[in-house]
């Protein structure tokens, strides 16, 4: 297991997008702990950090960052990452872009919306479709990113298209086909070009259908209650690994006889195996450490290669 390796910032471009920046009116403040800003409450600070409110903004730091040569990370909600106790190299942007619209059964939601807000708006105004988010933590961006799901749906489903601002700098509108979505993947997830390395979702256009308010309410009462029931509470990323075709992780996990094992400050969670749970004392090294025992001993036991569902961010 390894982290996503940020070049290293050079003082002159760190320098020249922090006076940028503010000329331009954003506040950029340095050495964050970024554990305030995860899930997993853990990880390193970031050199800078800055909080982007509007779409507008977000356009503008990425492109002030390229433009210094600074190495960027958007961080959303937070959740299905984790960050190295080095701490991220370069600019953090934080995305509050947070407006949803509707407009019949169309919905455009930025990419900083929580997903399982967007979930509620469109229960409340009788539609269907992302109901199963109404459990699901992180914002609409990474989930359009991770072709998020759950309860047997995913983003796929209803998704019609994306703004995104693409590696190079070019605001572009992507097709649902252009994701190229598979299980827990897309293009975007792991970037392979010029197009996507770097590339920003700026909002998401979705298709749902009318139906009964009420329905759709019960039907999300019974997700909440089912991951109360079969998730943990405390402090983790979500789902650590893919289920592989026709299987599951956690019960690979657990067979392999490490549920509630735990490697330093963290534990594969007595709840669900494929949760690992930060104590309260946990650092990034001791997830790599248990991820890295969980794929070994699934690999040995079963001939099975577990694959990460996190992103490893910093170093």
């Amino acid at each position: 297991m390894i982290f996503e390796l940020h070049a290293k910032n050079e003082t002159g471009s760190r320098d020249a997008f922090v006076t940028r920046a503010q000329e331009t009116g954003f506040t950029v403040t340095p050495d964050v702990p970024l554990a305030d800003y995860t899930t997993f409450k853990l990880g390193g600070p970031a050199d800078l950090l800055v909080i982007a409110e509007r779409i507008t903004d977000l356009i503008r730091l990425v492109n002030l960052a390229r433009g210094a040569g600074l190495p960027f990370f958007v961080l959303g909600g937070g959740s299905n990452i984790l960050v190295s106790d080095a701490g991220v190299r370069g600019l953090v942007i934080v995305n509050h872009c947070r407006q949803i619209a509707v407009t019949g059964t169309t919905v455009t939601a930025e990419s900083g919306a929580p997903l399982a807000g967007l979930a509620r708006r469109t229960i409340r105004q009788g539609l269907s479709g992302l109901q199963w988010a109404v459990s699901v933590p992180g914002t609409v961006g990474g989930a359009v990113i991770g072709n998020a799901g759950a309860h047997g749906a995913c983003m796929a489903d209803n998704l019609v298209s994306a703004e995104v601002l693409d590696g190079q700098g070019n605001l572009t509108l992507w097709a649902l086909a252009d994701f190229a979505y598979a299980y827990r993947f897309s293009r975007l997830k792991r970037p392979a070009d010029a197009q996507t390395r770097g590339a920003v979702v700026l909002t998401a256009t979705f298709h749902l259908q009318e139906a009964d308010r009420a329905a759709l309410a019960e039907q999300a009462a019974r997700f909440l209650a089912h991951r109360r029931a079969t998730q943990p509470v405390e402090a983790s990323a979500g789902s650590m690994f893919q289920n592989p075709p026709g299987d599951y992780a956690g019960r690979l996990i657990e067979a392999a006889g490490l549920k509630g094992v735990q490697v330093g400050g963290v534990q594969f969670s007595p709840l669900h195996a494929n949760f690992i749970v930060n104590l309260g004392t946990g650092r990034a090294s001791d997830v790599v450490a248990a991820m890295d025992l969980a794929r070994s001993r699934v690999q040995a036991q079963f001939g099975i290669s577990l694959q990460p569902e996190i992103l490893l961010v910093g170093g």
